[in-house]
């Protein structure tokens, strides 16, 4: 009989410490999109309600820590990633995420699909030196690309944006993200951002508050602002004829940056504009044009 007791409250334990820590893990809510299309952007938001420490969340080998903030008693972080066209392939991977809260670090992994998308074909015929750049330029080239490759790792931890972005300018688009260039019949890296067209000199807004990481001059995207808006997310805006910010400036959404132009290797005046996130190119579409719960997969 008193073995039977023990084995009773012994099992009475258990369920206890079960039932606490299943409680425990229930405070902690994720909300992200179960599948996504290649080269589009996504959100992840963790809530809990009790305070959270810190969050980190992984993806494609890249560790991202957001702001956490409160609303209605719930601690919240957001983030956002996304795939790029040129580097990353369909198929499943997985979302870490890890939370402190109280002293106690969980870890939670979820599955993201990611599906195949169809994009345009564009054949263009150009002057040969602007499919293939001389010799001596090279140097300025690589040089280009570390500047670039810096901005784009830009990571300040406020998250200054929120969706959907301004619209960059008042021109129509024409070369859409993730375009198939074939240049004199060469296949060409596919286009990762999008063009709008516009007349030399019209206007071109920050999309988002953030910081200028960086103002260029670069042999592919001429006269360039790349604006930083806080947990990995940048834009980027290239070909201008005129620069009206500064790097450190801090610039407010829908703040006047520059006019388009036809500076670096363009045909005309017009803006291509990427959005970098996490440091790969997504399709800007998505942060235009949808809401913080698309993005998390809420119908």
């Amino acid at each position: 009989m008193i073995g039977y007791k023990q084995f009773r409250i012994a099992l009475l334990t258990l369920f206890l410490l079960l039932l606490c820590a299943s409680t425990a893990l229930a405070s902690v809510f994720l909300a992200y999109p179960k599948k996504v299309g290649l080269g589009e952007p996504f959100l992840v938001r963790v809530t809990s309600d009790k305070p959270l420490e810190s969050v980190s969340i992984k993806w494609k080998g890249k560790s991202v820590e957001p702001e956490i903030r409160s609303w209605k008693g719930r601690s919240v972080a957001l983030a956002m990633f996304g795939t790029d066209v040129l580097s990353d392939k369909i198929g499943r991977d997985k979302l870490v995420i890890k939370t402190v809260s109280e002293g106690k670090e969980r870890t939670f992994g979820r599955t993201v699909k990611i599906n195949k998308k169809k994009y345009r074909v564009q054949r263009l015929t150009l002057p040969e030196k602007m499919v293939t750049p001389p010799k001596e330029v090279y140097e300025k080239i690589a040089q280009d690309r570390k500047e670039v490759a810096a901005a784009k790792a830009a990571m300040s931890h406020e998250r200054k944006w929120f969706l959907p972005f301004t619209r960059p300018t008042k021109g129509s688009q024409s070369s859409p993200y993730g375009a198939q260039r074939i240049l004199n019949g060469k296949p060409k890296n596919p286009h990762r951002g999008l063009d709008f067209r516009g007349a030399k000199g019209t206007a071109i807004k920050a999309m988002a508050d953030g910081k200028v990481v960086l103002v260029g001059n670069h042999y592919y995207a001429g006269n360039s602002v790349y604006v930083d808006h806080g947990s990995g997310v940048v834009t980027m805006y290239f070909h201008l004829s005129r620069i009206d910010v500064k790097e450190g400036e801090l610039v407010e959404r829908g703040q006047l940056i520059g006019g388009i132009g036809s500076t670096g290797r363009v045909t005309g005046p017009h803006l291509h504009m990427s959005v970098s996130v996490q440091g790969k190119l997504v399709d800007p579409n998505y942060v235009m044009h949808k809401t913080t719960d698309q993005l998390l997969g809420i119908k």
